[in-house]
């Protein structure tokens, strides 16, 4: 499957406006959101939601759950009427806490049905400002050299742990890893010094590669992207297919009526067409995707492959 097609779909192709106008709500829609609120993940549903309130005729209710790297959210939304008055904002969690987190009490992969992708978080390659290192040529050198050094990651299984894990499988490095609980402790342990390298997304590391305090060396993503138009991504630096990136979705509990799906559908991208919104999300570094229903289904279905298989290759698990 080419990603890159995924990734390339105009807005104007997803729309079903006559199913969609086949159903609406009779009251409130709820959307729990699997992560506390604040941050990037938090602000994107925020400015998307009063776009889906004027498409449903409903007020929509952001319900913010957070823990458990986002299982908690996840397992109050798998509990929900499937009625269409309750989705569920997610990430990659879908795709790697089922292989991570043991006694979920609910399957991801048949508890929820995608609605639709919503943004990509790219992953970017960073190092200190001062570290002598100029390139990921020069990185992979330092490595060799000193084997064992310490990168940093936002957590075991994340795309930040999975993102190094690929790029040290692939050069055969040997590093150790140094999970921290987010974003928030790993880029200072970064910038301390306790920590070399980092794969961590835009919104986080963008300002500072702006204001001189981190030094970017490639990004994860298919193409390179407009918040660092000159950085090569990392498949053009000769790793090839390498592409391991946040990104947010809406999915709606299995069994929610398909007439249903499709106006959610309609709504979240009425709210991703706009252009205030899609400035906002350039500005925070993520790139609007709006797949809708079944290419994020096959997306979700390639990211269950290629994850799965390096949790499971190089025995990942949470201690």
């Amino acid at each position: 499957m080419q990603r890159r097609a995924i990734f390339a779909i105009p807005l104007t192709a997803l729309a079903t406006p006559a199913l969609a106008q086949a159903w609406a709500p009779t009251r409130p829609v709820r959307i729990i959101a699997a992560w506390p609120a604040g941050g990037s993940a938090d602000a994107s549903i925020r400015l998307v939601a009063p776009h889906m309130q004027a498409v449903l005729g409903q007020p929509v209710v952001i319900e913010n759950r957070g823990g458990a790297s986002g299982s908690i959210g996840a397992g109050v939304a798998a509990q929900a009427a499937p009625d269409g008055h309750t989705l569920l904002f997610d990430a990659a969690g879908q795709v790697s806490n089922p292989l991570l987190l043991r006694g979920l009490g609910f399957d991801y992969r048949t508890a929820f049905t995608p609605v639709t992708l919503f943004a990509l978080l790219p992953n970017v390659l960073v190092v200190r400002a001062d570290a002598p290192v100029f390139s990921l040529r020069d990185l992979v050198a330092h490595l060799r050299a000193n084997p064992g050094t310490p990168y940093a990651s936002t957590g075991i299984g994340l795309m930040s742990h999975l993102a190094a894990v690929m790029f040290a499988q692939q050069e055969r490095l040997q590093v150790t890893h140094v999970p921290y609980r987010a974003s928030a402790q790993s880029i200072p342990a970064l910038l301390a010094g306790e920590t070399v390298f980092t794969f961590n997304t835009t919104p986080l590391v963008v300002p500072l590669i702006r204001d001189g305090r981190l030094r970017v060396l490639a990004v994860a993503t298919p193409n390179r992207i407009p918040a660092l138009p000159d950085t090569p991504t990392m498949t053009e630096l000769g790793y090839e297919g390498f592409s391991l990136n946040e990104w947010l979705g809406m999915f709606a509990p299995t069994g929610t009526p398909p007439v249903a799906i499709a106006r959610h559908v309609e709504a979240c991208h009425a709210g991703l067409a706009d252009a205030t919104v899609r400035e906002r999300h350039a500005n925070l570094g993520m790139e609007i995707l709006a797949t809708g229903t079944e290419r994020f289904a096959a997306f979700l279905e390639d990211q269950r492959a290629r994850i799965g298989a390096l949790i499971r290759d190089n025995g990942i698990r949470l201690e």
